[in-house]
């Protein structure tokens, strides 16, 4: 089987790989798995196996492509560090940036960095570093001082600086003359109450493309990608906002091996843009870290230990103790849906934004804090427990006006499933090929378009 396009998705727990035919009408031709073999030396390894599943589920002897393209979150995905000025402000939207580029924010600072932050700076060896900092004009000593101890840190890896733009000079004398590579965005941050991340996230992702060699056999990956490399997370958001012209406001929840991803399009109401306290990015990530199906079961389970083993009618501890990333019978399958409700349940808890009430000389006013998702349409689920197991629907359909009052809660949506599991694969592919990848990804979600079966089933 020859395909125009291989993606390749070297996940922190899983590789897949998806081929896709492009002409004349774009469809999904193969789709394979394997475990992602990064604690065996080499991740090429789980690539090779994956393409070889995929060509077994095809019924062919091998698959071959025009194009490779791919996306990976192995060995920890991209990991950044946040350094800003005020949490609330600029620290806030430097945040948003890394997160919406698809990083693992690991360390955050505001203000002047301290020696003990600096320690901590070397000790994690980030792949990448955002410095943020003070509006356009303003305050312009706390981006130079934490250029400073950037430089201090010793840290050689790529600096992305997205802060004010009269410190800019002096920023980057300081990190190249210490020899490390920086790049200049827009300001993040460049006046009270306004966001501009997408520039960042931009650049984030192809310095991300640049240097993305963590895990190893990653640069045997990367000279076998003819495409572009994106962080999965950077991916799946892509592809969320690929589709929003066509569906309107959105939220994706991602519920994987080691995160579960929440990822919302959506502008929201006027009403409660009106009484934001702190401005919100019109496409927000949030990552939760200890919420990820395989590496943090033991941690999921503990949070509804008093219930879970009613609820299933066994005590899923033996099962924990030997679960793997891909389910080995019915009550590993029963057991992992579980856990994955309880994470996109938790998540999407943390994703969304609340009321407040404050209360001054004039008694009390009504201020919206986080992300506001009332006007959001379609909740859309994606990842191997919510769309490869049964209940992935049932498990989303319980978020639709949950929560208390002050939950700005979606009140009146509609949930599809990734049902072949591309959404990250099209994301990667939109940056060639956006039609297509739009279709796909349609196609995935059986909206408007001519049903296609599901390749793969476990």
């Amino acid at each position: 089987m020859r395909a125009h396009v291989v993606v390749a998705e070297v996940g922190s727990t899983t590789t897949m790989v998806n081929a896709f035919q492009l002409k004349p009408r774009p469809c999904l031709l193969a789709q394979g798995l394997s475990p992602t073999t990064v604690e065996e030396g080499d991740v090429t390894v789980g690539l090779r196996r994956a393409l070889d599943d995929a060509a077994r589920r095809a019924g062919v002897s091998n698959v071959e492509w025009d194009e490779m393209m791919a996306s990976s979150s192995a060995a920890g995905g991209l990991r950044m560090s946040v350094h800003g000025l005020v949490y609330d402000m600029t620290v806030k939207a430097a945040q948003e940036a890394a997160l919406g580029a698809g990083a693992v924010v690991r360390m955050v600072t505001a203000g002047e960095m301290t020696p003990k932050d600096v320690e901590r700076l070397r000790n994690l060896r980030p792949n990448i570093i955002l410095l943020a900092g003070g509006v356009d004009y303003g305050d312009k000593g706390t981006a130079i001082h934490n250029a400073r101890c950037i430089r201090d840190a010793g840290v050689k890896v790529p600096v992305v600086y997205a802060g004010n733009v009269d410190a800019r000079d002096e920023v980057g004398d300081i990190l190249r003359e210490a020899g490390i590579p920086v790049r200049f965005v827009d300001n993040v941050y460049p006046r009270v109450d306004e966001l501009v991340v997408e520039p960042a996230r931009k650049v984030i992702q192809e310095v991300f493309q640049e240097h993305i060699v963590t895990a190893p056999g990653m640069d045997t990956i990367r000279r076998m990608v003819t495409g572009p490399i994106l962080p999965t997370p950077g991916a799946v958001m892509a592809s969320a906002e690929l589709i929003w012209p066509v569906l309107g406001d959105l939220v994706v929840l991602d519920v994987g091996g080691a995160t579960t991803d929440v990822h919302s399009v959506a502008s929201g109401s006027p009403e409660i843009q009106d009484i934001l306290d702190t401005p919100e990015p019109f496409s927000k990530r949030t990552v939760e870290g200890d919420l990820g199906i395989h590496r943090n079961a033991w941690h999921v389970y503990e949070m509804v230990k008093d219930r879970i083993e009613r609820d299933l009618g066994f005590s899923p501890e033996p099962e924990l103790r030997t679960l793997q990333v891909i389910p080995a019978d019915e009550r590993h399958r029963k057991l992992v849906t579980y856990l994955a409700a309880v994470a996109a349940h938790t998540a999407f808890q943390r994703h969304v934004g609340k009321l407040r009430y404050l209360y001054g000389p004039e008694g009390r006013i009504t201020v919206a804090h986080g992300k506001d998702l009332t006007s959001v349409k379609w909740i859309i689920g994606t990842g191997g427990p919510l769309t490869r197991l049964p209940g992935g629907k049932e498990t989303l359909e319980k978020l639709i006006g949950d929560g208390p009052g002050r939950e700005l809660y979606p009140r009146a949506a509609s949930v599809l499933l990734d049902n072949f599991y591309v959404m990250a694969s099209a994301g990667v592919l939109s940056r060639k090929y956006p039609d297509e990848a739009r279709e796909i990804c349609l196609q995935s979600l059986g909206v408007d378009v001519a049903p296609q079966e599901p390749v793969l089933a476990i």
